[in-house]
This record gives C-alpha cells, structure tokens and sequence, in this order.
C-alpha cells in the first residue's frame, strides 16, 4: 500500500524514492543545460506544422580554432606593445638620477703687512670689525622663507636648513675644527661626493679639487688652540632656482676666531690673536636632496688669514698668532712644463683694516 502523499500505485520505477535510482546523481544544472547539442523548441515554436521537436545549437569549429587563438594572441601582443611604447614616450615619466658633480676649490692665504696684534679675546673682538657679529650658530641668520615657482615654503626650509647645519658642523664643531672629526660633515654630502671629500682629507693637495679646506675650516692642532669657543660669525643666504628639478642656495660668511699657541712657553706667548676666514659656498639640492637631508657642494671659494704666503693651506690652515710676522716669501712656485693636474698657488694681502687696532 503507498504511503501517505504517494501515488495510488506506488512511486515510479527511475524517480527518488524508486526502486531504481539509476539516475539519482544526475545533476541538470544550468552549465549542463547549455552545454547540450540540441535544444528543445517552446510550445508556441512546435505548434506551426512540421515543426520540429528540437533544433541543433551551434558548436565549435575545431578547424577555426587555431586561426582565432593567434588572432587573440597578436591582439594580446599589440597592446602590450602600445602600452609599453606609452609608458616610454610618457611626458611626466619621473626623472632618472643625476649624478653630483665634483666640488671646486679655492684657498687663498692673507698675509698681513705688520706684526699680529695680540691681547684677551675680549679686547680683540671689542677693537676689531667682529665686535658687532654674533656667537656661533646665532650669527648664521635665515632669510624670509617664500616658496619658489617649482619648490614649496616647506622644501626651500628644508635646504636652508640643511645648509645651516653644514656650515655649523664645518666651521664651528670644536672637534672638526681641530681635525679630530669629519664624519659629521661627510654625512651631510651627497653619496656621489663622498669619494672626493675622502680623499680630500686623507691626501689634500692645491690641485682646485682636492683641499680639505674647501670643505671645511681646520687647524693643526699642534701649533693652535681656540681661546674663545664663541667664534664670531655674520653673513647671507641666498636662495634661487636651478631650473624646474633644483634649487641653488650661496652662503656667504665671515667667521673670525679668537687662537693662542697649543703650548706655552714663556712670558706673553698665551696672549690670544684674531684669525678671520671668509667661506663663499654654493649649494645645489634636488628633491631627493631634500628628502635625504643632504647636499652637493659645487663651488667652495675661501679667503683667511693672518697666514704666510709661503704656507701649504690645502691640509689645514695656518694662522700667524699673536707677535708674528709673515716671512718674504711669496706664494709656492708654480711650474708650468709639469705633467699632470695643474697646481696653482695663491695669496693675498690683508687689509690693515682688517685687524684688531692697537
């Protein structure tokens, strides 16, 4: 007897619940459905005469098909190439990386015309043109921050700021100023001027490229201390563009220094006497410049003195100190048969006026 729900006679025979579940795993999903050769025709479609059952669908010409997979691939390889021919004629591609140019150098000795004056820091600074500059790190003033056409307020902040800290660490910094230390002005350098600047300080030479001097302000500290650790400093900033991918910045600064001998030796030696070196500095930033805190110095032009024409001032200067005179000599000759990078020795006269009064 059929169950409740059942047909009278029992389930059929090919159905679920039938004694035969031949095709109970058989699943008519949609992709089955598409995928049939044949498919049937509506109601409405059969009721014209003679009209079949079913139709046939369209099925995949094997001998096309090689013809259409090279048509999609040569599509495939003419966009590949448009976009890579795109992408290299693409006006706002970003720019390759410069590589820093070699800095330049001058060093240019000032012999004075007398004797060195001599006294206490005080009484030099007080009698000389120096009395009105600043202490230190103050007396390296910024000018007004305005934007250029290509660079933010932000991005020529940066730079000035950038150059402050390297002309603090190259002519202030005890320790570099005594050559005990450089490391903290070649970190400030751009990668590629490393090289020169290393070799600049291991092997200096007057050759216009490779004096420690024009990088930074160094003296023997065998021969001469600071008697003041308050250098006095003033000078500018100047700030303009390099094109649309640089920014240029020349500093200009007179830095006066208050030095004794290292090593008294008798009555009146330790009295203290004016050394004044002026730096002329020109700085070049890009904006990975910028991003990275660094600097490229391109041009370093420096005037100091009292030192004595003769004196070799690539590797460190040489102040006259308090009581000296400069000898006859001039400046190292100059041979203008030798072979190889050109040495060219300089000097110049330091004004009276340029010295402490008596």
């Amino acid at each position: 007897m059929a169950g409740r729900g059942d047909p009278p006679e029992g389930t059929p025979e090919g159905l679920p619940g039938g004694g035969d579940d031949e095709y109970g795993s058989v699943v008519f999903d949609e992709s089955f459905i598409r995928a049939a050769r044949v498919q049937e025709f509506s109601a409405v479609e059969r009721m014209g005469e003679d009209a079949p059952a079913v139709r046939s669908l369209p099925t995949w010409n094997a001998g096309r098909a090689p013809g259409q997979i090279l048509l999609l691939v040569l599509l495939v390889v003419i966009a590949f190439g448009t976009a890579i021919y795109l992408g290299v004629r693409h006006p706002y591609q970003p720019p390759q990386a410069r590589q820093a140019e070699q800095m330049r150098v001058l060093v240019v000795p000032l012999a004075p015309q007398g004797p060195v004056p001599g006294g206490s820091p005080a009484e030099l600074y007080a009698s000389s043109p120096a009395g009105q500059f600043r202490k230190g790190a103050a007396g390296i003033t910024m000018p007004p921050v305005r934007r250029t056409e290509h660079f933010s307020e932000t991005q020529v902040m940066t730079a000035l700021a950038t150059v402050k800290d390297y002309l603090v660490t190259s002519s202030l910094d005890p320790d570099v100023l005594t050559g005990d230390a450089v490391q903290p002005v070649r970190t400030l350098l751009h990668p590629d001027q490393m090289t020169q600047f290393d070799r600049s300080v291991a092997s200096p030479a007057a050759d216009g490229r490779h004096a420690a001097t024009g990088w930074l302000v160094r003296f023997d500290p065998a021969k001469v201390a600071l008697a003041d650790p308050d250098v006095r400093v003033r000078g500018t900033l100047t700030v303009t563009e390099a094109g649309t991918g640089a920014l240029e910045i020349v500093s200009e600064h007179t830095f006066v220094y208050a030095l004794r001998r290292a090593a008294v030796s008798g009555p009146g030696t330790d009295e203290a006497s004016l050394f004044t070196v002026r730096r002329e500095l020109h700085f070049r930033f890009d904006r990975d410049d910028l991003a990275h805190h660094r600097l490229e110095l391109r041009v370093s032009n420096l005037q100091a003195g009292p030192q004595a024409c003769s004196s070799d001032v690539s590797g460190a200067l040489h102040p006259l100190l308090s009581g000296q005179r400069a000898d006859s000599d001039g400046p190292a000759g100059t041979d203008p048969y030798a072979t190889g990078r050109a040495t060219v020795a300089l000097c110049g006269s330091l004004a009276p006026e340029a010295q402490p009064s008596p």
